[in-house]
């Protein structure tokens, strides 16, 4: 694997490291029962997912420890999400923080969704153990990054739309429909009006 391959693997772990505060700070934010409850399952799966890197690193012989400029942000960012649903949550607790929280925990899960994509791409391209070990990983993970960033996007949709006076469709049609494909949420986006 060349510097840039294993450049994505420390960035993903940084991910999963930073998703787990991540949703523990957007689970204090949640009011809705069905949010609170869909993100301690999805903190469950990236505490997972966090071990399935590691054993990446293991069969690799990569260092865990080992600090990279693109880990350092990737950390900078997970940090802000924190700091950002911490902000609101003491200014003004309650629906609005469960909205930023879903914000964030959106914006965390799209890095992190890149990152197993691009592994699953760069396992096709690989050959060898560090093919397998890849594949392997990826075939445990993908389905569930799928699920946290569409059913989140749903939930933070929904959310605005609720808080802009509006109909929303709680738990989002995402959530409903099992959505765990880019065309899935395309199509569980133009079912919420019939959902109203």
């Amino acid at each position: 694997m060349n510097k840039q391959a294993e450049e994505l693997l420390y960035q993903a772990l940084e991910t999963e490291l930073g998703g787990e505060k991540v949703y523990k700070t957007a689970i204090e934010c949640a009011q809705t029962d069905e949010l609170r409850e869909e993100w301690r399952k999805y903190l469950e799966e990236t505490q997972n997912h966090q071990r399935i890197v590691l054993q990446i690193f293991d069969q690799l012989g990569l260092d865990a420890n080992r600090q990279t400029p693109g880990r350092e942000v990737v950390r900078h960012l997970g940090e802000s999400f924190i700091k950002a649903m911490t902000m609101v949550q003491q200014a003004v607790p309650g629906e609005l923080a469960e909205l930023v929280a879903a914000e964030c925990v959106v914006l965390a899960e799209t890095k992190d969704h890149q990152n197993w994509e691009l592994i699953g791409e760069l396992a096709r391209e690989l050959s060898g153990q560090e093919a397998k070990a890849l594949k392997e990983a990826h075939s445990q993970v993908e389905d569930q990054e799928d699920e946290h960033l569409y059913h989140t996007m749903g939930w933070a949709r929904e959310l605005w739309i609720k808080s802009l006076g509006m109909k929303a469709v709680l738990p989002p049609p995402e959530e409903e429909k099992e959505v765990k494909t880019a065309i899935g949420a395309a199509r569980a986006r133009q079912s919420r009006e019939k959902m109203i």
